[in-house]
């Protein structure tokens, strides 16, 4: 059940514009960096974060997605044969040495993260890693934080942040539910 409307497209917008703006002034500039979005949700928002930096910037970031169900400690989808269900990597830059900037749409326990961070890892050893999320909601369980966020928002742990995009939803909104 919903409880309360949190952003809406408007509001997303905005947020999306000012992690942009913070990426490309924490990192002065755009060289060497890379925007990898955890699918799914993290991928449309990275996508659209790479829109808006090289609309600033004048040029384009690099960027890729990135499938962490391997990496999942609680790994629970899985094919007929039991093995988990992995969907394709999309990485067509090197890592080696550059600022890799995960990309996702709600930061709750930090597991997403840490298995995002070990698929990176498998791929090469950036120089740096950096986190920017959509939603903070707290209640993590692993020592991550977000190095930009659109926004805070505290949560008690029974209930739930949903994120909805137009890409796969046909709308951008964010919401808590019961």
């Amino acid at each position: 059940m919903e409880k309360a409307d949190i952003l809406d497209e408007q509001a997303i917008s905005r947020a999306i514009t000012r992690i942009a703006h913070e990426i490309i002034e924490r990192n002065k500039g755009i060289d060497d960096c890379i925007l990898v979005g955890i699918k799914t949700r993290g991928a449309f928002i990275a996508k659209r974060l790479a829109e808006k930096i090289e609309k600033i910037e004048g040029r384009p970031i690099m960027k890729g997605e990135l499938d962490i169900t391997l990496y999942r400690d609680d790994l629970s989808i899985k094919t007929k044969n039991q093995e988990p269900l992995v969907q394709q990597v999309d990485i067509k830059h090197s890592i080696l040495n550059k600022k890799v900037i995960l990309v996702d749409d709600v930061l709750y326990t930090g597991r997403t993260v840490r298995a995002a961070m070990d698929a990176v890892m498998d791929l090469g050893r950036p120089a740096q890693i950096q986190l920017a999320v959509l939603i903070d909601r707290g209640h993590r369980e692993l020592p991550i934080r977000a190095d930009f966020v659109g926004k805070n928002i505290p949560t008690s742990s029974d209930e739930r942040i949903i994120v909805k995009m137009i890409e796969s939803d046909q709308v951008d909104r964010v919401a808590i539910h019961e």
